[in-house]
């Protein structure tokens, strides 16, 4: 890539992504070899497969990175996350959900069991050194956690290893009785480049300017970053502790007026913890300038929903989302290229740049 793209690891030295990093094709084309290949992603729940000898075919970012993917479940209950590629040709091995134990391709009728395993191929007798390892089914990385499904495509990071440290943190919520609520979920198409979205995310340092109802149930003052290797934490503040977790002694945290944890996973992760359970939001970029939202919820408490920080969270996001495209329209300017970073505040955007600077100078 041309004119490396380096952000310096002291945030009171450091300068932003320049604005080419949010408006150049060769980059964004980049970033999908660079970073998001090299990630996890959040897939979605165990009901996405519910069922012994089950198939669920999915594309990943079908805009984007346009990855088929299979899900199953075979007949010892374990989920598989395969490549839905015939090693034969190339054609896609399952179209839609369904029930199977054997996966056939309608090509050629090359056919694998469950897990992914080469079984038969017709008229392949006096094929030399066949079948060998690659005849298989790509097999991906994965991890379930609480039910929340996720995949690793060639990821250079341990994703269990961060989802151990967010249950040491949260894990006094009842987080085994979360219920997905389909009413509190959405999808968002918002005109910006998808790391505008995550810059905006992690500060709460816009909170008093965009959000003028969430600054009055948060603390501002209180607001705090901690950041760890490959993912980060803000913590919001409560000012009204009946609108609070309910912390017990043995925590860490106990007896601060805590009303939401927002962890965020690189690249494009969003894990609020409420009261009353999870908000997800997915960032799914399409194109330079337009991105997909998947926002999902996921409910162990719904007595304490529509309070405090999390009273109307679609109120935030369309907020979020009009000054994340009022900055889309500002980085086209011939005038602007970087900025600088407040240290007490854009702690988790520092830590974002970062990473996108380290993963896409890696050789």
């Amino acid at each position: 890539m041309k004119n490396k793209i380096y952000v310096n690891n002291d945030i009171c030295k450091a300068e932003t992504l320049p604005a080419r990093f949010y408006k150049d094709q060769e980059i964004f084309e980049l970033i999908k070899e660079k970073i998001f290949l090299k990630c996890w992603h959040w897939i979605g729940d165990e009901s996405l497969i519910e069922n012994i000898n089950s198939a669920y075919p999915i594309n990943l970012y079908p805009k984007f990175l346009d990855e088929p993917l299979l899900i199953t479940r075979n007949q010892n209950n374990n989920i598989n996350f395969l490549s839905n590629v015939c090693t034969h040709r190339g054609n896609i091995l399952v179209k839609k959900k369904c029930k199977l134990k054997k996966i056939t391709c309608s090509y050629h009728g090359r056919r694998f069991d469950n897990n992914g395993i080469f079984e038969f191929m017709p008229e392949f007798q006096k094929t030399e050194n066949f079948p060998r390892e690659c005849d298989n089914l790509y097999k991906f990385s994965s991890f379930n956690w609480k039910k929340l499904l996720f995949v690793g495509l060639n990821p250079d990071f341990d994703i269990e290893k961060i989802l151990i440290k967010i249950e040491e943190r949260i894990g006094f919520l009842p987080l085994n009785d979360l219920k997905p609520d389909l009413t509190l979920s959405k999808d968002y198409n918002i005109n910006a480049n998808w790391a505008l979205y995550c810059d905006n995310y992690l500060e709460g340092f816009h909170v008093p300017f965009v959000h003028k109802d969430l600054n009055e149930v948060l603390d501002y003052n209180s607001y705090k970053t901690e950041v760890d290797k490959f993912f980060n934490l803000q913590i919001g503040y409560g000012k009204n502790e009946v609108e609070c977790f309910n912390i017990p002694k043995s925590h860490k945290d106990y007896g601060k007026n805590i009303a939401a944890y927002y962890y965020w996973i690189f690249p494009n992760l969003m894990l609020n913890f409420y009261p009353w359970g999870i908000s997800i939001n997915l960032v799914c970029p399409e194109s330079n300038s337009k991105t997909k939202i998947l926002f999902r919820s996921y409910v162990f408490d719904k007595t304490k929903l529509n309070h405090g920080a999390s009273s109307d969270l679609d109120k935030v996001e369309m907020e979020d989302e009009e000054i994340v495209e009022t900055v889309q329209m500002g980085i086209k300017s011939s005038f602007y290229n970087t900025g600088r970073f407040s240290p007490t505040m854009e702690r988790g955007v520092h830590h974002f740049h970062s990473l996108i600077s380290n993963f896409l100078n890696k050789k």
